[in-house]
């Protein structure tokens, strides 16, 4: 149908890091032009990711990355920061968009009508795109992130919760670009806050 014949593929990445902006990608795959080897980009190797990424920017009709601040998620709450992120890479398309396909199990509202797809980074080429794109962006950030907050191990573990980003976090405190409103980073600014204040005292 002609309504769908603009269908963007839109996915978000890095909602569960306890650091960093969250991520989100629409695509818009043109069906005559064949991307081989399009998979969720967690079943994807970096270095295939990085490959994919590329020929995904050179042949889709259209493409948008965008993402909601560490200072949004802890405003609004994680949920709808990515929510915002999605909108975002929408409207952000360079192009024509007749209908959107979320993956996930809601969608934000947008222009244009939406549905959402349970696991559709394993069902639908435009939303794996969507992944690839915004995985590679928001890992590229990270590893930004490193180069100025060494002591967290952004590089490794891209902000997730692995027990050595949790180590750094209780030693060193959150840094700016931790999210204060998920647990771990809030016990780790409390626990800083009362040796700061037993220290001056």
């Amino acid at each position: 149908m002609y309504w769908r014949e603009y269908c963007a593929g839109v996915d978000e990445v890095g909602r569960g890091p306890l650091a960093g902006a969250v991520y989100a990608a629409a695509v818009v795959l043109d069906p005559f032009v064949v991307i081989d080897g399009l998979r969720d980009s967690k079943a994807l190797t970096a270095n295939r990711r990085d490959a994919l990424d590329v020929l995904i920017r050179q042949r889709a009709v259209a493409w948008c990355i965008a993402s909601a601040s560490v200072e949004e998620i802890d405003e609004i709450n994680i949920l709808q920061a990515s929510m915002l992120a999605m909108q975002r890479a929408v409207a952000g398309l360079d192009g024509p968009v007749d209908f959107v396909m979320v993956d996930g199990n809601r969608t934000p509202a947008f222009t244009c009508p939406a549905e959402w797809l349970v696991k559709g980074d394993t069902k639908f080429d435009a939303i794996k795109a969507a992944s690839i794109i915004a995985k590679v962006a928001r890992d590229a950030e990270m590893l930004r992130l490193d180069a100025i907050y060494p002591a967290y191990g952004f590089a490794l573990h891209k902000g997730y919760p692995t027990p050595v980003h949790l180590a750094a976090l209780r030693e060193q405190g959150p840094s700016k670009v931790h999210r204060l409103s998920f647990g771990p980073c809030r016990a780790a600014a409390e626990l800083q806050r009362r040796g700061c204040t037993e220290g001056r005292g």
